[in-house]
């Protein structure tokens, strides 16, 4: 929420509030099933590639690293 990010490219780290993190790695833990999931509600390649830059072809290299990330925000993950 407000205030409780600090992201700027002249920082080597960021810091985000504990609830922010939580609420973070769940929308994180949402968007990597989205992608690993088989059937109507995966997301497609067009979605992914519009996550991507534009890039195709990059549907496990991102699942890896959202779930990286989820991992890193909530430490049950």
């Amino acid at each position: 929420m407000p205030g409780s990010i600090t992201i700027a490219h002249t920082h080597w780290a960021s810091t985000i509030a504990p609830d922010d993190a939580r609420r973070l790695a769940a929308t994180l833990h949402e968007l990597a099933r989205l992608l690993r999931l088989d059937g109507p509600n995966r997301l497609t390649d067009a979605q992914v590639a519009a996550l991507c830059g534009g890039r195709t072809q990059q549907r496990e290299e991102f699942t890896r690293w959202v779930e990286d990330l989820t991992r890193g925000l909530d430490h049950r993950g």
